[in-house]
């Protein structure tokens, strides 16, 4: 599935799909090099399809594109990243 990146100055998110329902996880920008992940929602209609940990994989990876690092919020990012330790670069310590 796609994934769609749609930023505003003070933030943005992510959204799967191209057609609702679309899993979605936000954020909010606190500088050029900082964002907080603050929400992730799947719908039931695409839970248990990997739809979240799509989302968490693309945010990772477009924190390690743009150098900058996550301030994890959000409890499913979070546990996402009590998964994959790989992903520790990333995360604002």
């Amino acid at each position: 599935m796609t994934i769609v990146h749609e930023e505003t100055k003070s933030g943005g998110r992510y959204l799967l799909g191209t057609q609702e329902p679309r899993a979605l996880m936000t954020y909010s920008r606190s500088s050029p090099q900082l964002i907080i992940i603050d929400h992730t929602e799947v719908p039931d209609s695409l839970r248990g399809q990997g739809a979240g940990q799509a989302l968490a994989r693309y945010a990772v990876e477009d924190a390690r594109r743009g150098g900058w690092k996550i301030i994890p919020l959000c409890p499913f990012f979070r546990a996402q990243l009590d998964r994959h330790p790989d992903w520790q670069d990333v995360v604002k310590h």
